[in-house]
């Protein structure tokens, strides 16, 4: 652990460790729950944690009083509070995550940024001819927007190639995902292509899936592929989480989205190995070629609290019966309890088994409500929120050629709904979802009212 004792990454890390495991005695009631959580806007079902997380008031306190800190006197904050209470924060992480050394583990932004950092490196192999021209990047089809422009950005310009998987949905098992992840394989790697970088979200964002990413880790590994990097943007507070055994050189997940820290922070973990790639920040600042954790705990002047909150957001979790193990339960099965009450309301289907999902599930929407694209998903959407008070994202599922789809007694399903379920929703708010949705699909001006023409 040479780098943690620099002092530009905080120095010894040892005294500040806190502990992951709940207390014992005392723990947050449904009053306290409410409380935490009393800034939300009361009229919005909002059943949508899986997009911008949600962030308890003791967490928000706490990032006010590192806010007060650093303007009450910015230079001893610098030089004397920073970097101790990053390397704090990489701790907890590095110890949730069961990361070998805190070194591998830097904290960034958000996903998109740690998915950029990982390509930009590839696309410079691209570009200086480490890598042939039509070497491939392998993803899955349904990877996050933001890292397709990534590899386009970094990747496609320099001369690499890539491969999308298409993965099923609705999914019935771990079986197909691996099926068709091996046939992307061998499409990468035809007429000798290598396959430089495969890209595996560990749970897909929409439409949502949790992946067996051990086991599609372990495939690359047995086909050559030179780089694995898992897109967790959803996984810690959602799903175990130990990348030793997952075995990817890359592995980032946001804090804010469920594990209660503010918008933004996540961690980005990179195995000892691969950080001596040409791995570095996308800020270029003075601590260029330090290290990636050194690099992104200074980036220039901004407001570094939402990385420094991350103790305070173990305590927090650990106010609840089995702390994360406790709230990652809960959420599961009551996200999987209110999909099940709303396709057995619209009579139809659950996108995946609930063993495929973690705290969200994607629901099959009427085929009543006529959605027939990505346009009139997003416009029922924004429907719900501004005639019902319901925040919920849509998918528009097209049918393939030689599809037939899923149906429902009036038609093919088009559209599902994706909902989360987190500790602060209440049932009222899947109850005014699916009464919505009756609504509407008992209406006969729904395509004249959402999709005009």
């Amino acid at each position: 652990m040479e780098e943690a004792k620099d002092p530009r990454n905080g120095g010894d890390p040892s005294p500040t460790q806190v502990s992951k495991k709940p207390r014992i005695s005392g723990y947050i009631t449904e009053q306290e729950i409410h409380e935490e959580f009393s800034h939300h806007n009361p009229n919005v079902a909002r059943i949508n944690n899986g997009s911008f997380g949600s962030c308890p008031g003791s967490v928000l306190a706490a990032q006010k009083n590192w806010q007060l800190q650093f303007l009450q006197q910015p230079d001893d904050f610098y030089f004397n509070t920073l970097r101790k209470g990053i390397l704090h924060s990489r701790t907890v992480i590095k110890n949730l995550i069961n990361a070998d050394d805190v070194d591998e583990i830097s904290l960034v932004d958000n996903a998109t940024t740690a998915a950029a950092i990982v390509l930009q490196q590839i696309g410079r192999a691209f570009a200086e001819g480490k890598f042939a021209k039509n070497d491939t990047v392998l993803m899955l089809h349904c990877a996050y927007e933001a890292v397709k422009k990534s590899i386009q950005a970094y990747v496609t310009r320099a001369g690499g190639s890539v491969i999308e998987v298409q993965l099923p949905f609705p999914v019935n098992s771990n079986e197909e995902i691996i099926a068709e992840f091996k046939r992307g394989l061998g499409k990468g790697k035809a007429n000798g292509k290598k396959i430089r970088l495969a890209i595996i979200d560990h749970i897909t964002a929409l439409p949502c899936v949790v992946v067996p990413v051990k086991e599609l880790v372990k495939i690359c590994r047995e086909e050559g592929v030179e780089q694995v990097f898992v897109d967790a943007a959803h996984a810690i507070g959602s799903v175990d989480i130990n990348v030793k055994e997952i075995g990817a050189d890359f592995y980032v997940s946001n804090l804010h989205k469920w594990f209660f820290c503010p918008p933004s922070v996540a961690f980005l973990y990179c195995k000892k190995a691969s950080s001596e790639l040409d791995v570095h920040h996308l800020v270029v600042s003075h601590e260029y070629g330090n290290g990636l954790p050194i690099e992104s705990a200074w980036v220039g002047t901004r407001d570094y609290s939402s990385q420094l909150v991350v103790p305070a957001a173990l305590e927090f979790v650990n106010r609840f019966e089995d702390g994360i193990q406790g709230i990652m339960k809960r959420n599961h099965e009551e996200v999987v309890k209110m999909g099940r009450m709303l396709a057995e309301s619209w009579r139809t289907n659950l996108g995946s088994p609930p063993e495929m999902c973690a705290g969200m599930i994607m629901v099959g929407l009427p085929s009543r409500l006529r959605v027939s694209s990505e346009d009139d998903a997003l416009r029922l959407r924004s429907h719900l929120r501004e005639c019902h008070g319901v925040e919920v994202p849509i998918h528009f599922q097209g049918l393939r050629d030689g599809e037939e789809g899923v149906k429902d007694k009036d038609g093919v399903i088009t559209a599902y709904a994706r909902i989360s379920h987190q500790i602060y929703n209440k049932f009222e708010d899947y109850c005014r979802f699916r009464d919505a949705v009756n609504h509407l699909a008992e209406s006969r001006q729904i395509c004249r009212t959402i999709y005009p023409v």
